[in-house]
């Protein structure tokens, strides 16, 4: 079990400054965001529209809520931030821990070892936890819409 090993040339972990970058990328944007108090819909403000889930059934799909939580986290509003999504701020802390891996790698010119069993084995896992999650949430979550999208649903649904 290696997490970091030599690399033969900066190209092959370019990828690892380009993980950070995105970070950075993501983290801006959250610190520009304001999180939207009701605990999902804070993507909205970006221009991109309400999540079809909600539109359609009225209740969460597995990932709604991720940009409040981590938008409130950056803010330092945890409450805020568990409440949009339970594994938000896991998943958030996770993405910032791999991304200054990441950097540090690539500083000292080592390749992160994300091709090992284990790496393949930790992403299954938390792929599959955050997809059982996000069912359950959805099948016990009905009246998830805001105001402003409820009259969306309400038209959607009486088609």
């Amino acid at each position: 079990m290696t997490l970091f090993e030599p690399a033969r040339d900066r190209k092959q972990i370019s990828g690892q400054l380009i993980w950070f970058l995105v970070w950075v990328g993501v983290t801006g944007v959250a610190a520009f965001l304001t999180p939207n108090a009701s605990g999902h819909g804070t993507h909205q403000a970006l221009g991109m529209p309400p999540c079809p889930s909600v539109l359609l059934f009225d209740r969460p799909c597995p990932g709604c809520g991720l940009t409040t939580s981590w938008t409130a986290f950056v803010h330092g509003n945890f409450a805020l931030s568990f409440r949009a999504h339970a594994l938000g701020p896991a998943t958030y802390l996770l993405f910032t821990l791999g991304a200054w891996a990441c950097l540090y790698g690539w500083i000292k010119n080592w390749r992160f070892g994300s091709d090992e069993k284990w790496a393949h084995r930790s992403v299954s896992v938390a792929v599959a936890v955050f997809l059982a999650f996000g069912l359950i949430r959805m099948a016990v979550s009905p009246g998830f819409a805001m105001p402003e999208e409820r009259w969306m649903t309400q038209l959607i649904n009486s088609k």
